[in-house]
């Protein structure tokens, strides 16, 4: 008789299933003496039963594993066989059959302690390297190499033969190297296991590497330790850099924070004590205008940041306009009334904002694109920070060029040389001196909405920079934004390498006594502004 080639096919197919019935059935009959294990009297044992399951990689490991974790597993007092009990059902926890002869009534369940939920969690974790899921299986790499369990070698080197992804069998790489470091393997293995997680060069290499000198046959000492020397070589200068950009990014708050009083304190010479309450404002509007998207637009709520910058801007240059034209303009010329008249004016701010808000903290949302960090070498990056440095960046470029390009810029810098002089020469210094003050308070307020994302929305936010702002103005020189730049940067970057050594409180008075010394040699500054009538 001769054979199509459908009938063929089928029987190929049929005894392909009779092959995968027959191979299932074997696993299960392995594996249920693994499961039997976890009926033993002492916790140990039950550990190490986990343990030793994890390691079959069996795809049924993981659902008798949460039976185990939801005390639906039970077995005989004295020990022996694990039966899953479902109400008053026996069944195989393997297979699923119901058992015969077996009365619920007869069996205990078994016991969980620390130790074995937290074998039961390794084990679970472990087992996700055989996942679909991607993230799931970069988790269990990551969880593998902290555990550092060599009983899981074999299933790694499974899951690394069958793993495509790069970042995650890199990261298999990583743990399976620390895996065969804490083995009895050849010296080659270790050599190419100590190379693998040197060219990590991260801490966690290094704390891999000194519990591995420790242990290590003396061949490897002196392999392993120059890695060490290596690796801590290389993480002394990331440290040097993490602290530049670290204070690169107070840097870019302070410059955020003074920029404005850099103008209306150089152009029209007044002490403002409220400039920090402006920056509270521009924080506070960020807020409202949050909650109002929220309610009224919430598709729009990731854009809410965009909304409340020209808003904080206009609203605090508005409430800056009206305070000069309404205040400041009364005291020019007399400097201890004005200082004495806006600090006045920064409690009242305060209380307002304590009486309409109340006086605990608010919280403003990050957008998604500023939430989060990722690293750039060896170096930690948060996202809020990295673009608050773009913004202040942007903010100083945008009015450099508004003081270099514009008609208010030209009058502005004319009035910062020689008041009479431009006076005479028909510019409107009371017009100037408004436009001026307004815009001062409305780089504060924008300001305020950049502190919103990394600092505590409240009424004495701005309290917590009104002092660094005039150490930057003063020290970089007063009215000159390119001094007001190089000062922020220079006090952000000095605050942050003296921190670790003298503590953030005796930081700042170190600061504040090395601009005092500073200004004891150049009163006017780093870059002083230069006129006939600058005194």
């Amino acid at each position: 008789m001769q054979l199509t080639s459908r009938t063929v096919r089928t029987i190929l197919l049929l005894l392909g299933l009779c092959l995968a019935f027959a191979a299932g059935a074997r696993a299960q009959e392995a594996l249920k003496p693994l499961v039997d294990g976890l009926g033993a009297t002492a916790f140990p044992q039950k550990v190490e039963a986990v343990k030793r399951l994890a390691a079959t990689g069996d795809p049924k490991v993981p659902e008798i594993l949460e039976k185990l974790s939801a005390g639906a597993l039970f077995a005989p007092k004295a020990g022996g066989a694990v039966y899953l009990v479902e109400g008053d059902v026996v069944s195989d926890p393997v297979t699923g059959a119901p058992v015969e002869g077996v009365a619920a009534g007869s069996l205990q369940k078994i016991r969980l302690n620390n130790m074995l939920r937290g074998a039961i969690g390794d084990a679970m974790s472990q087992l996700t390297l055989l996942s679909p899921d991607r993230n799931a299986r970069l988790s269990a790499a990551q969880a593998l190499l902290a555990s550092g369990d060599t009983a899981n070698l074999a299933l790694l080197d499974g899951a690394l033969a069958k793993e495509s992804d790069p970042e995650v069998k890199a990261a298999m790489d990583s743990a399976r190297a620390v895996l065969i470091l804490k083995t009895d393997a050849s010296a080659e293995d270790k050599k190419a296991a100590i190379e693998n997680v040197a060219a990590r060069g991260d801490r966690g290499a290094l704390n891999i590497l000194s519990a591995a000198l420790a242990t290590a046959p003396p061949d490897l000492v002196p392999v392993i330790q120059g890695r060490i020397d290596g690796i801590t070589s290389s993480l002394a200068v990331w440290d040097v850099l993490q602290n530049v950009w670290y204070g690169l990014s107070l840097g870019s708050v302070l410059l955020l924070a003074a920029i404005g009083l850099a103008i209306t304190f150089g152009v029209m010479g007044v002490i403002n004590m409220a400039h920090g309450e402006m920056v509270m404002l521009g924080a506070y509007t960020t807020y409202v205008v949050q909650q109002t998207v929220a309610s009224l637009a919430p598709g729009l709520a990731t854009f809410s940041l965009a909304f409340a910058v020209p808003i904080a801007f206009l609203f605090t240059g508005l409430v800056g306009v009206a305070i000069e034209r309404g205040i400041i303009r009364f005291l020019y010329g007399r400097p201890l009334e004005t200082l004495l008249a806006t600090w006045g004016l920064s409690l009242i701010l305060q209380q307002t904002i304590r009486t309409i808000f109340g006086p605990t903290n608010r919280q403003v949302d990050n957008p998604s694109w500023m939430s989060g960090t990722f690293d750039f070498g060896g170096l930690a990056i948060t996202w809020n920070r990295m673009w608050i440095i773009v913004f202040s960046l942007a903010v100083f470029l945008a009015l450099l060029t508004l003081l270099k390009r514009s008609r208010l810029g030209l009058q502005m810098r004319a009035v910062t040389q020689n008041r009479r002089m431009a006076s005479s020469m028909g510019i409107r210094t009371p017009m100037v001196d408004a436009m001026t003050f307004g815009l001062g308070s409305g780089i504060a307020g924008i300001a305020g909405v950049a502190l919103s994302q990394i600092d505590n929305v409240s009424p004495n936010l701005g309290q917590n920079y009104i002092i660094d702002s005039f150490m930057v103005v003063v020290f970089g020189g007063v009215g000159n934004l390119w001094g007001t730049f190089v000062g922020a940067m220079t006090l952000g970057i000095a605050n942050k390498f003296l921190e670790p050594y003298a503590g953030a409180v005796l930081g700042k008075i170190l600061i504040l006594v090395l601009i005092i010394l500073f200004i004891q040699r150049r009163p006017r500054g780093l870059f002083a502004l230069k006129g006939r009538s600058i005194e």
